[in-house]
């Protein structure tokens, strides 16, 4: 059986940056970046290997809402002249990138998803708990730097929601971390109660008559935003990838 280890890049190599004494010094950063690499190969014995990147284009999320990502550190400019070597010496090591136009997100869920339609298993590299949504059967997630899985039942547990209804809950409460704003006056213990309650977000909205007025006009009033926020949150799975499995084989 194929199995594909997905790496988010540029969330691999920020915060092996961000734990350097030396914020300038690229080489080192190149030489851990390689490493990293070699001991995840080491660990999940993968056939196919792929380094994702983001691309310097607007991305559509920005596009439909300029406040996406708002006030987010832009990338260090040692990282930004360094980055075209960085990637030169991994595929020099057998690991091989695929440069998003903007985002590396949608590239990597569709790249994910279209594996595991095929029968294949992917293990997606990064910290990002937004490919949480995925909740594909044969695709799991790794923590790098914790050196373990991304745990979706503690999850869970911690937002008092199911996997199932994250996207939801995001259009309710928001993503702060993103800046994806989600409905006034609505925050997570008050999202999660109404999911535990409605279970979807299309039941709450047929349901405001059964809820209290000063929440159910929240809700009346935030009902464009909720809609802006689940699309912002979403995740694309059908993008356009002019790539083969092949390409990334791992060359022992």
């Amino acid at each position: 059986m194929n199995r594909l280890l997905i790496i988010d890049g540029m969330n691999l190599v920020r915060r092996i940056l961000a734990a350097q004494p030396d914020q300038n010094d690229m080489q080192a950063l190149t030489v851990r970046a390689i490493a990293a690499c070699r001991k995840l190969c080491q660990h999940h014995q993968p056939s196919h290997v792929v380094v994702v990147w983001d691309g310097t284009q607007v991305s559509w999320r920005k596009q439909l809402y300029p406040d996406y990502k708002k006030g987010r550190k832009p990338m260090p400019e040692s990282l930004a002249q360094g980055l075209p070597s960085i990637i030169t010496e991994l595929k020099s090591k057998g690991f091989n990138s695929l440069q998003a136009d903007s985002e590396a997100d949608d590239v990597i869920a569709t790249l994910a998803f279209k594996l595991n339609q095929s029968g294949g298993e992917v293990i997606i590299v990064s910290t990002d708990k937004g490919f949480a949504q995925l909740n594909l059967r044969a695709v799991k997630q790794w923590d790098y730097f914790a050196h373990q899985w991304l745990d979706l039942d503690a999850l869970e547990q911690k937002l008092g929601v199911s996997r199932q209804q994250l996207l939801d809950f995001i259009a309710l409460s928001g993503d702060s971390g993103n800046k994806i704003p989600g409905i006034s006056g609505i925050g997570p213990k008050s999202a999660a109660e109404l999911l535990r309650s409605y279970r979807s977000l299309a039941n709450i909205y047929n349901a405001l008559d059964k809820l209290g007025s000063k929440q159910a006009q929240k809700l009346a009033d935030g009902r464009e935003m909720a809609r802006l926020s689940y699309k912002l949150a979403k995740l694309k799975t059908d993008m356009t990838l002019d790539v083969r499995l092949s390409d990334y084989r791992l060359q022992q």
